[in-house]
């Protein structure tokens, strides 16, 4: 374990990548490969969104299937993980005033187990999975996101899952819309810059507000970009636009 724990945010696109041979699969199974093996991992997706702050408190969350209409290996699959009740306890610490509820309501959702799946394969780091806030807007939730700095220093990988650009309703065959490979370019680089302001400026012009307007996966960014320390060194991966509308774009913090 290293001193100082890399966080890692993960375009995670269609449940299809959980499956083998997707290439953005190829990509998480390599940095999984590089990473440090975490003492626990703290798992932020766009999937699940709640009312306050709240985080998985099962010993063994359940896998959940939160889609339809995919093939029946997808509904197979199960990310066994267990959970991890300090980390539970931490959480509720370093976020103190602000309460956080353990919940046994939800478990592993996609944007959490299509990732994991490939980055820990033998499911044998303890998981704890956290809600994203409804009543927060983007610079709430990086806020709160800052308060979890120190989990790094404790050997835990903070792992968002979501998404750039994530307009389904503007998905295609074909290339990239011209909005949304200029808003991921934007975001790319306010990220490399630190430049928080234009991270979390989604109503900034029509590119931002085409490209977010499923903002709970544009949320899980800030969360790993939070961690940032100054002048540390941050590198993209996947890079590039799916069917037109969905950046797959990703990103490693530190590591």
């Amino acid at each position: 374990m290293t001193s100082l724990m890399p966080a890692v945010f993960v375009g995670h696109g269609s449940p299809m990548n959980a499956l083998p041979g997707s290439p953005y699969a190829a990509g998480w199974r390599a940095l999984g490969e590089s990473l440090p093996r975490p003492r626990a991992i703290l798992a932020v997706s766009a999937h699940w969104e709640t009312d306050g702050v709240a985080v998985t408190a099962q010993a063994h969350p359940p896998t959940i299937h939160d889609f339809r209409g995919f093939p029946q290996a997808l509904f197979d699959m199960r990310y066994p993980a267990p959970g991890a009740p300090d980390l539970v306890a931490r959480i509720g610490a370093l976020l103190a005033p602000t309460p956080v509820a353990g919940s046994d309501g939800w478990g592993f959702d996609h944007g959490a187990w299509s990732v994991l799946a490939h980055l820990f394969p033998d499911a044998d780091v303890p998981v704890v999975q956290l809600g994203l806030d409804r009543a927060l807007d983007a610079r709430g939730h990086y806020e709160l996101a800052l308060k979890l700095r120190p989990l790094r220093d404790e050997g835990v990988l903070i792992l968002g899952s979501g998404d750039i650009v994530h307009n389904l309703r503007a998905m295609r065959q074909g290339p990239a819309h011209d909005w949304a490979a200029r808003f991921d370019a934007r975001i790319q680089t306010a990220l490399a810059a630190g430049d928080i302001d234009t991270v979390t400026a989604i109503d900034a012009d029509e590119d931002a507000r085409l490209s977010v307007p499923d903002r709970e996966h544009y949320w899980p960014i800030l969360y790993a970009a939070a961690q940032r320390d100054p002048g540390e060194p941050i590198r993209f991966f996947n890079h590039g636009v799916d069917l037109g509308a969905v950046s797959m774009t990703s990103f490693v913090v530190g590591g």
